[in-house]
């Protein structure tokens, strides 16, 4: 055993590694020589027989419309960059309407009074009242002088489909308006 051992060269159990790198290249090339060219007349055809087919007709562009320049002459139109205060909304400046700040909130006045519906009146004695729903689902009854909302409405009028409400809000000039507003029954 030892004389077989000596015969056999020290570099052969080592191969190079550039001969490494050439054997996944030789077997796929191996690979690759089985798929030839094959029986390709049936996609060839195909091919053919498309671009023989006439070409489709492609719509023409809309017509483009040139824009017209507007020209501001601020000799006839008003400054777009100041307010533009009616005398409706100026008379309110100098009136001295505001809600009274200093009063104890009523309960609904802590829902808005589009969330509010409603649902029914009753007569007690000479005093018409009306029920109310709110948003989660609680009853209330009001009365005239009641207030409602978050805009310090009042309650004015109560009839049997409705509720007439004054609200005070801000004008955006520094004043108040009074808004009228209603509670139509829903129930």
């Amino acid at each position: 055993m030892t004389a077989e051992k000596s015969r056999i060269p020290r570099n052969a159990s080592r191969m190079n590694p550039r001969s490494l790198a050439v054997l996944p290249l030789l077997a796929g090339l191996a690979l690759l020589s089985g798929c030839g060219t094959g029986e390709l007349s049936d996609l060839n055809n195909y091919v053919k027989e498309v671009k023989a087919r006439p070409g489709g007709r492609i719509e023409p562009l809309p017509e483009i419309k040139p824009y017209e320049r507007f020209l501001y002459r601020d000799a006839d139109l008003r400054d777009p960059f100041k307010p533009v205060i009616k005398a409706a909304i100026a008379g309110t400046m100098t009136n001295q309407l505001m809600p009274n700040m200093n009063r104890d909130k009523e309960a609904l006045e802590e829902f808005p009074l589009d969330t509010l519906r409603m649902v029914g009146s009753l007569d007690k004695g000479r005093e018409k009242w009306a029920i109310v729903k709110t948003s989660d689902g609680l009853i209330y009854r009001i009365k005239v002088g009641n207030h409602v909302g978050k805009n310090f409405g009042e309650v004015k009028a109560i009839t049997d489909d409705k509720v007439m409400i004054t609200e005070i809000i801000p004008d955006g000039f520094g004043g108040w308006i009074e808004r009228e507003a209603q509670l139509v029954i829903t129930e």
